[in-house]
């Protein structure tokens, strides 16, 4: 690989799946407005945001490949943002007890090239996960052990957040957690990006 590649993220979640690689590459954070826009659907907003995310970065480093990931948590059509707090992720759990949310995963990677020209490709990953009845008493419990509240959906499923699921259905493991990994390799291909 002779172009730089740099991940257009600072999430120690996204780092450590793309570690798994074994590629070299460096982070980036995009800075850009994370704000759903108006009637966006949430598949959308996570496609968008992982070209938008890419692009800022590669904006700043001429022919490096970049990559931007985007996730948005979908519970019946509706965002769930990352609760932030103790209160905001009881509140997400307890209405996501039961039901049956979406996770898009969207991830672009994006390369400027010193004249300007741009290329861009980008993919979406959906996962399905299917909570148990969750009770107030395991709620707060597992709050008080995970503290996911920089999570979408306020869990984590690389810790004990995958004792909240009857059922995740999904082609991609690495997608829930932020990353989807088998559609990047695919992408990075096609840049002639070798994983093995």
């Amino acid at each position: 690989m002779t172009q730089p590649l740099i991940l257009a993220s600072t999430s120690t979640y996204k780092k450590m799946l793309l570690d798994r690689l074994q590629l070299q590459f460096t982070c980036e954070p995009p800075n850009i407005d994370e704000k759903a826009l108006n009637s966006e659907s949430p598949s959308a907003m996570a496609q968008r945001l992982a070209e938008q995310k890419a692009v800022a970065v590669a904006k700043t480093f001429p022919e490096a490949l970049v990559i931007g990931a985007d996730q948005v948590a979908d519970l019946n059509g509706k965002i769930l943002s990352k609760p932030g707090n103790y209160q905001r992720a009881v509140e997400q759990l307890s209405a996501q007890s039961g039901q049956e949310l979406k996770f898009h995963s969207g991830i672009s990677v994006v390369q400027i090239t010193k004249n300007g020209k741009i290329t861009k490709k980008t993919k979406l990953n959906t996962t399905e996960v299917l909570f148990r009845t969750l009770n107030q008493q395991q709620i707060e419990q597992y709050l008080k052990i995970d503290q996911p509240y920089d999570c979408a959906g306020s869990f984590k499923v690389e810790a004990l957040g995958i004792s909240l699921f009857e059922r995740i259905d999904s082609n991609d493991p690495s997608s829930l957690i932020g990353l989807p990994l088998i559609e990047l390799c695919s992408i990075l291909s096609e840049y002639g990006v070798k994983t093995i």
